[in-house]
């Protein structure tokens, strides 16, 4: 898995740059200490007509210039199909909220571990969103209640999700990989990926994360 670094702290990027320059199945594409150098060279990219070469991007949302939110938005807008994992130190239901409505595919805190880290990010490939557990805490607190990140009170819109699609829907809520999905509904790694595409369509997202924040946001598990 080729990451793409953005982090304006010399020495966390530093520490990130060591991780990826040696972990097993990992290798560092670029590193950059903000948002708009990124963003350029993905443009260049896109006009040459040519695909990015890194498989993921690790974004910080506290950046000078060009905020991660931002980024984020920018980086989907130009690669839709690239994910992005935001690391940082915010966990307030607001910002992480905000971060996937952005089209964040994950979201870490920086004081996870680095096995714990690459595990999250392995995930990615399972077609998972990497939370980490007070992350997901926080995700799971917001389907219960979702005023706590100022929702207006509303009736549940089912958005003419089958019930199938919901079961999955509710799973990709929990954090869970296509896998865990499949064994927890006792149906095909094929049949969630198929409820999945059904789901992206109806919600009008393009990702995981995208469907949990719409699911959170509307009330629809």
């Amino acid at each position: 898995m080729r990451v793409a670094v953005i982090e304006d702290d010399s020495r966390y990027r530093h520490s990130l740059e060591l991780l990826f320059g040696g972990a097993p199945g990992f290798a560092l594409a670029a590193s950059y200490a903000a948002a708009d150098a990124a963003i350029a060279d993905l443009r260049r990219t896109a006009a040459s007509g040519r695909q990015p070469t890194w498989d993921l991007v690790l974004l910080d949302l506290d950046l000078p210039g060009l905020t991660g939110i931002d980024a984020a938005r920018a980086i989907k807008a130009l690669c839709p199909g690239l994910p992005v994992v935001v690391l940082t130190v915010f966990e307030d239901p607001a910002t992480i909220l905000q971060a996937i409505c952005s089209g964040a595919d994950g979201y870490l805190l920086k004081k996870i571990s680095a096995p714990g880290l690459l595990s999250q990010l392995r995930a990615i490939a399972g077609g998972g969103a990497p939370l980490t557990p007070a992350v997901a805490r926080t995700v799971l607190a917001l389907v219960r209640n979702p005023a706590s990140a100022g929702s207006r009170d509303r009736a549940p819109a089912r958005l003419d999700l089958s019930p199938r699609e919901q079961d999955v829907l509710r799973a990709l809520v929990r954090g869970a990989s296509y896998k865990q999905a499949a064994d927890a509904l006792d149906i095909s790694i094929d049949t969630v990926r198929t409820h999945v595409r059904a789901i992206y369509g109806k919600l009008q997202v393009h990702s995981v994360a995208e469907a949990v924040a719409r699911a959170i946001r509307d009330g629809l598990v």
